[in-house]
């Protein structure tokens, strides 16, 4: 999972690039990279976040009145820095372009592009392969004479041979900005209006707001649009599958200012607690107070404790400072990171049966450290209460739960979890209650019962564990 945005402009677009890149922080913490156009292309991008790569000076560097912004979080791939996005290619017309989402036919569009278009691919970033598919179809184009339906037709060719999940934003120099969507419409891609005309699209509406521009809308899937350099907007649809948005946008990834698809992610954080109710109530638990894990529990645990009839508590201290451990590479940096961000208000759960509220419970870490934490700080009882039912089965479309040795309810009961963590008791939303309220929007809840939109996935789940072994060893 990544975040991306596209700013097509009449002024200097560098200052509302890099700030807004920042707005999409949450989505990403190894690398950030932006690139903008004056009839050339200026490219900055390194490890860190947007503060730590970019700088005053970057501001007169990065020229131009269109640009792409990338915050990256590497699920696929390798972390060095020919890895990290924006990439470009300097025909035909030259292309940049940022995308966010996993690729799955990963070897056989690779194959393709050697074999049939002699390219190389020289990254194992899947915006290459996304990038270079494009290329390869509008060098068929009259490169003299290209129009927008050319363009809109070199979209529907690549969403037809690049299967997966994506969200993709490319420049394409002196034609236009370009956004356009998988098939299944499994990633978030949001699209502002400024008063001036200026168009932006994001990953998230709420860097929409911070940068003054109107929310005017989602791309739907295997959607495109076009902005020409005339500023005109064309929409066009391309390959179109079953809808599948990720519901984890609303349970963990996207901020909760956030619009996706006219639902705004607090009020459905809080539609989930409330759900979560029942669930509760079937297990017998009659807590004393419920408290949440800063800061994505927050809208379950109220409306939960709301439901109860009990009160709801922050019982848990955040170092603001400190990293979002789901979205850290590698186990022992979570878990570091665990330690030093979360401490328990005593008082609040001294003596207390306490409901502990999390967004999700995916490999443990932060669940067992957590009871052991409130357990020392005199709870009474603790039990533990995912806002998300269990995840059983690896995520291929870019969240980084990608094989089945990391999480932990992949091949146990609650029961057996329950003991794992070391919790009085533990609670998980059914499926089922959560499939009941997305009824109008279908999404894609493949990690809770392995449904694939995309099909088959034996074998990409193969590679994935492939490349993460070789990985581990680097």
């Amino acid at each position: 999972m990544c975040g991306i945005l596209g700013l097509w402009s009449r002024t200097e677009v560098a200052e509302r690039l890099i700030y807004g890149m920042a707005t999409l922080q949450h989505r990403g913490q190894d690398a950030a990279g932006a690139v903008t156009f004056d009839g050339m292309f200026h490219m900055k991008k390194g490890f860190g976040l947007v503060d730590q790569v970019f700088g005053e000076k970057h501001l007169e560097r990065l020229r131009g009145c269109s640009g792409l912004g990338h915050i990256r979080y590497a699920t696929m791939g390798s972390t060095d820095a020919v890895d990290a996005q924006p990439v470009y290619v300097n025909y035909p017309y030259g292309l940049a372009m940022v995308h966010n989402g996993n690729v799955v036919n990963f070897r056989e569009v690779r194959e393709r592009l050697h074999n049939e278009h002699h390219r190389l691919v020289d990254t194992s970033n899947d915006v290459a392969l996304l990038l270079y598919t494009f290329a390869a179809h509008l060098e068929q184009c009259d490169l003299a004479n290209l129009s927008r339906d050319d363009l809109f037709a070199c979209v529907r060719k690549t969403q037809a041979e690049v299967h997966g999940a994506y969200s993709v934003v490319a420049i394409v120099a002196n034609h236009g900005l370009l956004a356009f969507t998988d098939p299944h419409g499994i990633r978030p891609l949001s699209i502002g209006v400024r008063e001036d005309g200026d168009i932006a699209v994001a990953s998230e509406s709420s860097a929409l707001d911070y940068l003054g521009y109107a929310h005017s809308g989602d791309l739907g899937p295997g959607e495109a649009l076009l902005v020409d350099s005339e500023m005109s907007v064309h929409r066009f649809q391309g390959v179109q599958g079953t809808r599948s948005f990720c519901v984890f946008e609303y349970i963990y990834f996207a901020r909760e200012d956030s619009v996706m698809h006219s639902r705004l992610v607090a009020d459905e954080r809080v539609r989930i607690g409330t759900a979560l109710a029942q669930a509760v109530g079937d297990a017998g638990i009659h807590p004393d107070t419920v408290i949440d894990v800063p800061a994505s529990g927050y809208f379950f645990a109220s409306a939960l404790a709301e439901a109860l009839g009990v009160p709801y508590r922050r019982g848990l201290a955040k170092n603001g400072h400190v990293g979002r451990s789901f979205i850290s590479s590698g186990q022992e940096r979570r878990e570091r990171i665990v330690r030093q961000k979360l401490n328990p208000i005593r008082s609040v759960v001294r003596g207390k049966r306490v409901a502990v509220v999390d967004d999700s419970i995916v490999r443990g870490t932060t669940s067992r450290h957590l009871v052991s934490l409130l357990r020392d700080a005199g709870a009474k009882e603790v039990s533990l209460v995912s806002a998300s039912p269990p995840i059983r089965y690896p995520c291929i479309y870019g969240i980084d739960m990608s094989t089945h040795d990391e999480l932990v309810a992949a091949n146990r009961s609650t029961e057996d979890i329950r003991r794992a963590l070391g919790a009085d008791a533990l609670v998980y939303l059914p499926l089922e209650l959560l499939k009941d309220l997305y009824r109008d929007l279908p999404c894609c809840y493949a990690c809770f019962n392995g449904d694939y939109p995309t099909g088959d996935s034996k074998d990409v789940l193969r590679d994935i564990a492939c490349e993460k072994r070789q990985s581990d060893r680097g």
